[in-house]
């Protein structure tokens, strides 16, 4: 048997290469390939891995060529070099690293929020100009100040402990952050109005995502204190940055310290040239360790795979067997639907995840199940995760995931429940696979329904009374959103009763809010899946 056949297109640390000669994986090592596609593209056919950094662009024209390939490896947390759905489409694995830098990014935004206090860049450009500026440049302390932190995953949770090493008082606003956890963690949890008025410094480390683009905008600024600074080292685009230099120039923000930005690489941005900001060349994970770490796990990962079909850290598929995996597959896609389901309509801390799985599909690998469940529910607010870090990420979140497995006692052969408890509420919903493989949604808060997962789709919970269906299809007609199936249920005449639409197209803001309004209606929500 012909030993697999890696090539390393980036520049990764010679130790890696020795990892992968080491665990009996043959390397080509060709780290200033990853700039020539065309290149690329003409040899990737003879290789069953491929090891890149950021340089290498894995887009759909080299995946086709790739007719060898079984896993692409990113060391690094950052896969958007990578095209994953072509990958998935041929079968492909695509692994990354995704806590291999977090120390490092957590030291340079503690790093930038001090050299912010006391606006270190700007007094050593005075001073190294022949200038001895003693009593312009008149800083603040941090000790006893509130740092905000926006985000307390696994980068964040970093941040709080040197920051309360540092003497300082940590809130933090992240609605998957269990009391608990942050009991545990020794920070505050707050709304995020509260975080914003009380914090003297502010600093970011969530993913982007819908939710969380511009969270830091010209209303949120204004519920600042006067004389906030503010730090960003996760991701452009969390930040307005037209709304922070008006804030700067206007001075009710004191300071801000950026090492990510809307565009990049950044040349020009708004935001050069103040002089109360700070800006970095997106080095939060450019630390020697850093780039070793995450060379060594990726040679790691990938020889796992290659030699023994182990699956760690991987993007678009759970770590389970070729043998496993025509029988899962469904059921994965059910579990995954069924979490982002919860998911979407889920806007406070979610304390503990219960999910019950009845009939055949009790007898299947659940782990997997259960991380697609975690991944589809975590996804809407956290962006990046997958069903390999979903586990994870929801431990250090302190939530409680708790599995049961019992016989079916329902109508149907498998059927798949998933009840989310949060700070206010418990929710439950079920779904079931059919014998056409399609995945369908069954109950939804004890109310039986029958629809499958629609691309675009609007829940609304209502009242059960006449007129409300004909005064909802209406604004719907009205905006001009074609209807492509309509679901009903309810408890009971005159109950509680849910509507499950799915629509052609994106639904409008403004639509929502309309159906909001309906006296009938008790909560609207547009759902993608």
């Amino acid at each position: 048997m012909s030993k697999p056949k890696v090539l390393i297109s980036d520049a990764l640390s010679p130790a890696a290469v020795q990892i992968f000669k080491d665990r009996g994986v043959e390397v080509d090592f060709q780290p200033n390939l990853g700039k020539d596609k065309d290149k690329l593209a003409e040899i990737i056919g003879h290789y069953d891995g491929l090891a890149i950094r950021s340089a290498t662009k894995a887009t759909a024209k080299i995946i086709e060529r790739a007719k060898k390939l079984k896993v692409i490896g990113r060391a690094g947390i950052g896969v958007d070099n990578v095209e994953i759905p072509a990958a998935t489409a041929k079968g492909i694995i695509v692994m990354n690293t995704p806590f291999g830098n977090s120390i490092t990014t957590a030291e340079h935004a503690i790093t930038l929020m001090l050299a912010l206090a006391r606006e270190i860049p700007q007094a050593d450009a005075s001073t190294q100009a022949g200038k001895w500026e003693k009593n312009r440049f008149m800083g603040v302390e941090i000790t006893g100040k509130v740092l905000g932190i926006i985000g307390c995953g696994n980068i964040g949770s970093i941040v709080a402990d040197r920051a309360m090493g540092l003497r300082m008082k940590v809130i933090a606003y992240d609605p998957f952050l269990s009391p608990e956890r942050a009991v545990d963690l020794g920070v505050d949890k707050v709304d995020l109005d509260e975080l914003l008025r009380r914090a003297d410094f502010i600093t970011l480390h969530t993913p982007l995502t819908d939710k969380t683009r511009n969270i830091i905008d010209a209303a949120a600024i204004a519920k600042m204190k006067k004389g906030v600074r503010i730090i960003n080292c996760a991701r452009g685009g969390l930040v307005d940055e037209q709304a922070l230099a008006d804030a700067l120039n206007s001075k009710h923000v004191a300071g801000a310290a950026l090492d990510v930005f809307s565009e990049e690489p950044a040349t020009k941005n708004v935001l050069f040239g103040h002089p109360n900001v700070i800006c970095t060349p997106h080095l939060g994970a450019s630390t020697t360790e850093a780039q070793e770490n995450v060379a060594l796990q990726i040679a790691e990962q990938m020889s796992d795979y290659l030699l023994t079909g182990a699956i760690s850290n991987a993007i678009n598929f759970p770590s389970i067997t070729a043998e496993e995996a025509p029988k899962l597959k469904p059921f994965i896609e059910l579990a995954e639907k069924l979490g982002s389901f919860a998911g979407q309509l889920t806007e406070t801390g979610i304390r503990k995840v219960e999910i019950t799985y009845e009939g055949h599909v009790a007898e299947m690998k659940i782990k997997a199940l259960t991380s697609a469940v975690l991944a589809g529910l975590l996804r809407p607010m956290l962006g990046e995760v997958n069903v390999v870090s979903a586990p994870v990420v929801a431990k250090e979140r302190g939530m409680i995931v708790d599995e049961v497995v019992r016989a079916a006692q329902s109508d149907y052969e498998s059927l798949i429940t998933v009840t989310v408890a949060t700070e206010r509420q418990q929710r439950s919903v079920s779904g079931t696979v059919y014998h056409d493989g399609k995945p369908r949604l069954v109950d939804v808060k004890g109310i039986r329904i029958d629809a499958e997962f629609g691309k675009s789709m609007i829940y609304v919970t209502n009242e059960d009374k006449p007129g409300f269906i004909g005064k909802f299809a209406s604004l719907l007609g009205d905006a001009k959103i074609n209807i492509a199936t309509f679901h009903l249920g309810r408890t009971a005449p005159g109950g509680d009763a849910i509507a499950l639409v799915e629509v052609d197209g994106a639904v409008p803001a403004e639509l929502l809010g309309k159906v909001q309004a309906l006296p009938q209606v008790k909560q609207a929500k547009a759902l993608a899946f």
